[in-house]
């Protein structure tokens, strides 16, 4: 499976932001988030998210439509669509 690329853009003692580009079918690899975090979808598309479970669930998001979640969330996330997909995450430290 390929791998989403991420840029970090900023990383200091209050916040970490990072760029996230998928190709289609890319994916973070699991992880879980050490902090709370907010996703800006620079472009629309939809994610399919793995759970810790192995349960997917599918996602739907719009260009500048943002998003918050707390911090201890476990995934995998995969671009599910035929065309790039990027993103920007805010971790907030």
């Amino acid at each position: 499976m390929k791998h989403a690329e991420s840029t970090v853009q900023v990383d200091n003692e209050r916040a970490r932001v990072t760029e996230w580009r998928f190709a289609p079918g890319a994916a973070t690899g699991w992880h879980r988030h050490q902090y709370d975090y907010l996703v800006v979808p620079l472009t629309t598309g939809t994610l399919k998210v793995v759970q810790p479970d192995k349960s997917e669930v599918f996602s739907r998001l719009t260009a500048g439509h943002s998003y918050f979640r707390r911090a201890g969330v476990e995934h995998d996330v995969v671009n599910a669509n035929a065309n790039d997909f990027a993103s920007v995450e805010i971790e907030l430290k």
